[in-house]
Parts: C-alpha cells; sequence; structure tokens
C-alpha cells in the first residue's frame, strides 16, 4: 500500500526493538532469547520495508546459553553507533524464576553493521535491559535496571534504573552506580533509554510488565543524574485501556529522527487471535510517527495514546512478503530465516555438506532439552499459514523419531514424528504438549491405524504439512504422487504463545515451525529434509 506503514513492520516474534540511523540506514535489533544465533538486526532505508540482514551473535566465544531455561538468553539488546563503531549491548540471562534472576550484561562492537563483530566485553550483572547513552561530550553511560531479590513494596522486584559510566580505553564501568529513577505508580520499570535534546536529558523506559498493562513512560532532567520529572501525560504509549486495538502490550519502545528531523517511536506490540488473548506470534515490533511538542515533550503525532496500525508515510510503498517461500537446502548456508536452539555448536546438530541439497539433522536430546537438541526452525509471523517438508528418515528403534513441528517452548508444542512402532514399522505419530507446565508431559494421539500410529512405506521419502488456522493446527501427511491426508485431530495453535492456558507462568517469545530430530539412545540419527516450504495464506486459502 502506497503512502502507509503497515504495523507491525516486523511481524511475529520480534520484541524489544531498538533502533539507530547512520545517515540514511535505519537499523532495528531485538531479542532473541533462547534462539541462536543472537540477536537480529534488520534494515530500512525508509522505515517501512525491512529486511534481516544479520544475527551478530554468532559464535562461542560471544554466547553459549546450553543450559539456558525457556525465555531466557538474549534479552532486550541496545544498537547505537558512534566514533566509526556499531556498539551492541545485550543481557545473556540465565535464570529468571523465583526470586533471582541471573543475567550478565556484555558489550560487542563492529566497523560495519554485518561485522566483524567483537568478542564480548562483560559489563555487569546487576540487572537486565542495558543501554548505552553517547553523551555530547564524549563520555559514554550504562544504564539498566537494578533487580531487587526481595519483594518490595507495591509487590515487584524492579529497583530502579542505575546509570554508571562506561570507560572505553579501560573497557570497563567506572565510578558511581547512581540510582536515577525508581519508575512510576505502572510499576515493573525496565527497558530504558536515554536521549539528550535541548540541554534536557530525556529517560524512556518500558513499565507495566510486558502482558497487556505494557506502557512507555518518559521523564526528563537537566542532570544526567536526576531527579527526573514524568512525563504530564504519562503514558506515553499504551493499549492497557483499548481491548479492542489490534496492536496490544505495547510498550517498550526506542526513538529516532530521521535525516529531515521527523521523529519515530519503535515499540514491541502483539497481535492475540481474535476474540482471545492468545499471540502465537509473540512480541512484534511496531513504528509510530510522534512529536516534540512546545513544551519539550514527546508525543504521539496523532493525539493520545493509543498505537496505530496504520500510519501515513508519503512517497513510500510498502512492499508485502512473498506468499510462499521455497527453500531447498542447495548451498552450505542456512537460509537466514532459520535458526536453532541455545548451542553455539550447530555442526553436532545439522549438516547442509554431508548429503548435498539436504539439511540433515543429527538426532540429539529429547524435545524441549535447554542443551542440545537437533531442531531447525522459522518464525510465525502468520495466524493463516502452512509449512511443508519432505523427510528421509530410517529410525531403528522407538527412541529415534524425526519431524515437523510446531514449537513455542519445553512445554508447547505438537510434533509430527516419523518413527517405529514396537512391531518394527515405520509410522507416523502426532505427539504434543499442551501447556503442561511444570511436568512437561506429552500426549499421542491416536492416528487412527489399527496399530494405533499410520503405518508408512519403508524407505521411502513421506511429505509432512501443517495448516494453521488463527486457533486450530491440523497435521497432513504424503509418500510419493498420493493426495494429501490429514493425520490425527485438530490442535490447539492458540496454546503456542506467550500467554498460553493463560496459567501464571510468564514466557516472552513466539512460535516457530521446523523441522526436528531426536536420537535419545544417543547414536545420533540422521534425518534428511529435501526442502521447507512456509506459505502465508490470503484470503481466497483460509
Amino acid at each position: 500500500m502506497k503512502n502507509t506503514i503497515q504495523n507491525p513492520i516486523l511481524p511475529g516474534f520480534n520484541p524489544d526493538p531498538s533502533i539507530c540511523r547512520v545517515g540514511d540506514d535505519y537499523y532495528i535489533a531485538t531479542s532473541t532469547f533462547e534462539w541462536f544465533p543472537g540477536v537480529q538486526i534488520h534494515h530500512s532505508k525508509d522505515l517501512v520495508n525491512w529486511e534481516l540482514i544479520t544475527r551478530p551473535l554468532n559464535r562461542a566465544s560471544q554466547l553459549d546459553m546450553r543450559g539456558n531455561p525457556d525465555s531466557c538468553g538474549i534479552w532486550a539488546p541496545c544498537l547505537s553507533y558512534a566514533d566509526g563503531l556499531f556498539w551492541l549491548i545485550y543481557t545473556d540471562m540465565k535464570r529468571y524464576e523465583g526470586n533471582f534472576k541471573d543475567g550478565h550484561n556484555y558489550l560487542v562492537t563492529a566497523p560495519s553493521i554485518t561485522g566483524p563483530w567483537s568478542d564480548p566485553v562483560y559489563l555487569n550483572s546487576s540487572g537486565f535491559d542495558p543501554s548505552l547513552f553517547h553523551d555530547e561530550d564524549g563520555r559514554k553511560w550504562l544504564i539498566n535496571l537494578q533487580w531487587d531479590y526481595r519483594q518490595r513494596e507495591g509487590g515487584d522486584r524492579f529497583g530502579g534504573i542505575l546509570l554508571q559510566e562506561y570507560d572505553v580505553e579501560r573497557q570497563q564501568l567506572v565510578g558511581p552506580i547512581k540510582n536515577i529513577f525508581a519508575g512510576t505508580e505502572l510499576k515493573l520499570t525496565e527497558g530504558s533509554h536515554l536521549y539528550r535534546r535541548d540541554g534536557w536529558y530525556h529517560l524512556l523506559v518500558a513499565e507495566g510488565g510486558t502482558g497487556y498493562d505494557h506502557a512507555v513512560t518518559m521523564a526528563r532532567s537537566r542532570n544526567i543524574e536526576g531527579p527526573y520529572e514524568v512525563h504530564p501525560q504519562n503514558p506515553v504509549l499504551t493499549s492497557k485501556h483499548d481491548p479492542d486495538c489490534p496492536l496490544q502490550r505495547a510498550g517498550h519502545a526506542d526513538i529516532v529522527e530521521t535525516p529531515n528531523g521527523e521523529t519515530f517511536m519503535v515499540h514491541l506490540c502483539g497481535r492475540p487471535l481474535p476474540g482471545t488473548r492468545r499471540s502465537p506470534r509473540g512480541r512484534e515490533t511496531a513504528i509510530q510517527r510522534v512529536e516534540w511538542g512546545s513544551d519539550g515533550w514527546l508525543r504521539l503525532a496523532d493525539g493520545g495514546n493509543t498505537p496505530s496500525l496504520e500510519i501515513a508515510m508519503p512517497g513510500v510503498e510498502f512492499i508485502p512478503p512473498a506468499e510462499e517461500e521455497i527453500h531447498t537446502f542447495a548451498t552450505d548456508a542456512l537460509p537466514m530465516e532459520f535458526q536453532w536452539l541455545r548451542t553455539p555448536h550447530p555442526e553436532r546438530i545439522f549438516s547442509l555438506t554431508e548429503r548435498p541439497g539436504y539439511l540433515r539433522l543429527f538426532g540429539r536430546e529429547s524435545v524441549g532439552s535447554w542443551f542440545e537438541q537437533a531442531l531447525v526452525a522459522r518464525r510465525q509471523d502468520s495466524i493463516y499459514c502452512s509449512a511443508e517438508t519432505v523427510l528421509s528418515f530410517e529410525p531403528e528403534d522407538i527412541q529415534q523419531f524425526a519431524g515437523l513441528t510446531a514449537y513455542y517452548n519445553r512445554f508447547k508444542y505438537h510434533f509430527l514424528a516419523v518413527t517405529l512402532n514396537d512391531n518394527g514399522e515405520k509410522v507416523l505419530s502426532v505427539m504434543s504438549c499442551a501447556d503442561e507446565w511444570p511436568s512437561g508431559s506429552m500426549t499421542i494421539s491416536d492416528t487412527g491405524s489399527d496399530v494405533g500410529n499410520v503405518v508408512l512405506a519403508p524407505e521411502l521419502p513421506v511429505s509432512l504439512g501443517l495448516d494453521i488456522r488463527e486457533g486450530e493446527l491440523q497435521f497432513r501427511f504424503r509418500q510419493g504422487e498420493a493426495e494429501w491426508q490429514t493425520i490425527g485431530p485438530v490442535l490447539d495453535a492458540g496454546l503456542l504463545s506467550d500467554e498460553g492456558s493463560g496459567r501464571a507462568h510468564g514466557y516472552f517469545t513466539g512460535n516457530f515451525l521446523g523441522m526436528a530430530a531426536y536420537d535419545i539412545s544417543g547414536r545420533g540419527t540422521p534425518a534428511d529434509f529435501a526442502e521447507f516450504r512456509y506459505r502465508r495464506l490470503n484470503e481466497l486459502h483460509r
């Protein structure tokens, strides 16, 4: 559509955006949590059309998340440009449950957005959501929230925003640590960024938690150390008062100025399934036009504080993504759309060269392992979509299984797997974990044959497919030139979301569709995938 930005600009799991501009180029960094490589960076020339160009944390010396629980890993990166370098700050969260959060903050730099990115410099572990501010006098300051393991008055453990100077030459934080902002009555103060304008230091924070009370708060001070006065119409952005707004959970923002002086705010959001509070696409990135008022405060250009689905952008045309992506694994590099879980040693879980033209997965630990799981997948970015793959796999016993999966985390997945039955026949099995926290119990659906599962012709590839229509997921299969057949029950796709069944245990990622292989005998049995197709279905196909 011409002259319009369509929100979200980064659909599918792309939360906690940090934006910077270098000349005419815009870059957004987003969180990747337990998915490797770490940090997604998208590029745009017009703020409308975005392309994923790199994931900078791509080797063991930068990031090793083996053992990180679900929804840990890379939290809230901050991307900036100064002194001829790109600066990327990030948290590697090792634990987030209970009173404690063990998160370590690091800095990497690069002369170009595509690298080479340095090995990390350790900064601190006092709290997550770190951000680096480059002041006009050349000094650099790190801010991050302070995690208070005690129960604070009012019920949260978010202890305010800490400020400390960063010494570039010594590559370490120096000087006193000061708590510059305790937050507002919205509570859960996190996601901080600093800006300087007209003699004011402007502090932007996320508050209200990353659920349906999420919000953007702004405050300012003449002194970087405060005290900070809160915006008179706070919060600057939120959806919490408008349950009908298509962009829910709006918060965790950053701002950028264009070469001609316009200002835009990027922020996370979620698009729940119709009539629900379930967001299988996870937290996404949207953008809003904002303006500095005559009183020096920033506000949405259209007034109010509710995010808009469409933003006027004269002279620019939105180019929608392709309806279908077909990946044939014909090169020795994994297509950019795909990631895997936790390990910095992908050679142990997959190969693109052992059988040219195939993605070979080596069966590893069980479904949901926090250490070495052979799962390669891409984000679900539409609630009307399908995925297909072609699998060659010869299991030797029931402990080996491979196939097509819709995977959120170890407690939320649906899996169409090829394995063996007790009769030694190759069969299809539908396995699911329907948000069974904390047990992780899996159910295996009866697919309708007299041995409990569909029996496949031996030594013949099998095509596996799935279709998602809002909150419903249906698997299907075929062999050879046969017609597609549905298999197993209609499954709950809405469970594959942050909110899941609505239990109190929270997660922060999004649903992935992909290929997986498991061999819990430890023999590493290979599974070969000839292709992967992903389709975004338009109204005619729904």
